[in-house]
């Protein structure tokens, strides 16, 4: 097995998206410390090993629709993405433990039944895009649990509600979609936008921050759904879900920033150009 051939496997860059999760959680909570790393680091454990456990689930799918991904191709064996995916589990749950302990790992306990739940029941049903949103709820709220979790719940939702629109895009990334669908996750992002980028704690700059900040990110992903409602071809809706990785980090940068961490904000949403770069060569999706 090449490194080339996991990291498509994982779409390695794209984890460049959930490290904010974590910030936004751990700021909103004022929980912002040395613990948060490693919590940040379990976290794209678990979002990898979800990625491994997607394609593993979706290999005879991938045969017809995806067959250059490193399952259909041959490249990596179905039991060795099973098994990358079981290590990266435990790997991820053990981080969190050692991290943020009892209380880390069992929010990651919960995060990760709720990963494989999604990989292996829920993705193809209509509960898919809600279970997908909230994994990533649970990512914020498992950066928070060194503080007091419950003022972490609005950046959790907004990073849900985000996701939520991400998965019913992704869905129609191989057939297309009705314009309807794009205007209507366009609408949710501007509202997301406008709620994240109300002017942030502290002074002069950094109050700024949050505004300019949702900007950006409303500028990438909406920008992106504004073209697929336009024209809703495949390859229009494909771009708008890349835009929607990619352009996380913007949107968790804005979160942040609005608890008062105006130079972590700043810090996550500098994934957001890092991550279009590098989906030119490894897709996000």
């Amino acid at each position: 097995m090449r490194l080339r051939d996991l990291v498509d496997l994982v779409r390695a860059p794209a984890a460049l998206s959930v490290p904010g999760d974590v910030v936004a959680g751990a700021a909103a909570a004022g929980a912002l410390d040395r613990r948060t790393p490693g919590l940040a680091s379990a976290s794209v454990c678990l979002y990898w090993a979800g990625m491994a456990a997607n394609d593993w689930a979706d290999r005879e799918l991938d045969a017809v629709e995806r067959p250059e991904r490193p399952i259909p191709s041959g490249r990596i064996s179905a039991p060795a993405a099973l098994g990358i995916a079981a290590g990266l589990t435990a790997a991820g749950l053990t981080l969190a433990g050692a991290a943020g302990g009892r209380r880390g790992l069992g929010t990651a306990a919960v995060l990760a039944a709720a990963v494989w739940t999604y990989d292996l029941k829920a993705k193809n049903t209509a509960a898919g895009p809600a279970v997908m949103a909230a994994c990533r709820g649970l990512d914020v709220l498992l950066g928070a649990g060194a503080g007091r979790p419950a003022r972490a719940v609005p950046a959790a939702l907004a990073v849900a509600a985000h996701t939520y629109t991400l998965t019913e895009l992704s869905r129609r990334e191989v057939s297309g979609a009705d314009r309807r669908l794009p205007a209507l996750t366009l609408a949710g992002t501007a509202a997301l936008a406008a709620a994240a980028g109300r002017r942030g704690a502290g002074r002069s700059w950094r109050r700024a921050v949050p505004a300019a900040l949702a900007a950006w990110y409303t500028a990438q992903y909406g920008g992106a759904q504004a073209r697929a409602a336009a024209e809703p071809t495949a390859p229009r809706i494909r771009a708008a879900v890349g835009a929607g990785i990619t352009g996380l980090p913007a949107l968790q940068g804005a979160l942040t920033a609005r608890a008062g961490a105006a130079g972590a904000g700043l810090a996550v949403a500098a994934a957001a150009p890092l991550g279009r770069r590098l989906a030119r060569k490894v897709s996000p999706t």
